[in-house]
């Protein structure tokens, strides 16, 4: 797999990246998450079965990793298994991100009124998270990114943290930002915006965009277009755009994407994350896959053709991000 800067950084990174969240802890929202793991939630079992998957990443090519604070134990798995495999910091990319707490404390339900993880985007949790990360990953980091920054929560308006993040990118770790949510394009315009001492700051943003929320596109154009990195997160909406999604509602589209898949000789998957890869704006769209078939079906994107004429087709795909946001807020942990 060909590796390519990251916007006009000098990070070298690979078009599928492989993300973590779903590897790092027993609970996710993405649909079947609890067949991936085998409903096997062992500490030992789950390090083992995210080293499988890592494997498999690393012989296929990929050499993003994406990880987070909030992920459970993803930044530890990752670390261990980039020493225990005796990979050169020089040989791949590392990105994770502060600003979540986990707190969900290996389970895969919470009680009722607690929470899998809690934001905070505050100096402290900065100064801390990041001692954190950089004990896990070591040199191996590269990219320290706002884990879903808002307007809501100030975080871009915190002159004192912004200029400590700036520092962060003078000692040679970028600083990005992710994004969620139907404001995701305004959070993305007010971010390209912020400049510490005459320079940008951040190297990159990483956001939501898949056949059917793609209210980012104009966005995140504008932001490779002045060279910054564009990483695409949730590519397969959670699970809704692969066979797993055996909704009543979403049959129709099911079978649109099913007999697009099938003139490529392809799977839902594939068809879906190359949609995202061909994006002429996208740098690096993560796979989130949580089984090595998963992940072998997701890296089949590389060779899927998308053209102006399935973009067309799949145009009424799209979702009103109100409900997009709506829906996967009320996705079960699982």
């Amino acid at each position: 797999m060909e590796r390519r800067t990251l916007g006009n950084t000098d990070l070298l990174a690979t078009p599928i990246g492989l993300g973590l969240a779903a590897l790092g802890r027993p609970g996710y929202i993405n649909l079947g998450h609890a067949d991936d793991l085998d409903q096997n939630y062992e500490i030992a079992a789950m390090q083992s079965h995210a080293y499988q998957v890592l494997d498999i990443a690393w012989e296929n090519g990929v050499r993003y990793f994406d990880a987070a604070r909030s992920y459970g134990r993803a930044e530890s798995f990752l670390g261990a298994w980039l020493a225990d495999r005796r990979i050169k910091p020089s040989q791949v990319s590392v990105g994770s991100k502060w600003g979540y707490r986990y707190t969900a404390d290996w389970q895969v339900q919470v009680e009722e009124d607690g929470a899998h993880e809690i934001k905070e985007h505050s100096m402290a949790m900065f100064q801390l998270q990041m001692l954190e990360s950089r004990a896990f990953l070591g040199d191996y980091l590269n990219l320290y990114q706002i884990h879903s920054a808002t307007l809501e929560s100030k975080v871009l308006e915190n002159e004192e943290l912004l200029a400590e993040l700036a520092g962060l990118q003078a000692r040679g770790i970028l600083v990005g930002l992710t994004v969620s949510g139907e404001k995701q394009a305004q959070v993305i315009e007010r971010a390209l915006e912020i400049e510490v001492d005459g320079q940008r700051l951040f190297s990159s943003v990483q956001a939501t965009w898949n056949l059917l929320e793609r209210s980012t596109t104009d966005i995140l154009r504008a932001a490779h277009q002045a060279g910054v990195g564009v990483i695409i997160k949730e590519a397969l909406a959670n699970g809704r755009l692969t066979s797993r999604n055996q909704a009543a509602d979403f049959a129709e589209k099911r079978a649109r994407l099913e007999r697009m898949a099938s003139e490529q000789g392809t799977t839902i998957d594939a068809l879906a994350l190359a949609a995202a890869l061909q994006q002429p704006f996208v740098d690096v769209v993560l796979s989130g896959a949580a089984r090595v078939e998963h992940l072998e079906s997701n890296l089949q994107a590389l060779h899927v053709v998308w053209d102006d004429e399935m973009d067309e087709e799949s145009a009424d795909l799209v979702e009103d991000p109100q409900m997009y946001w709506q829906f996967r807020s009320q996705m079960a942990w699982n």
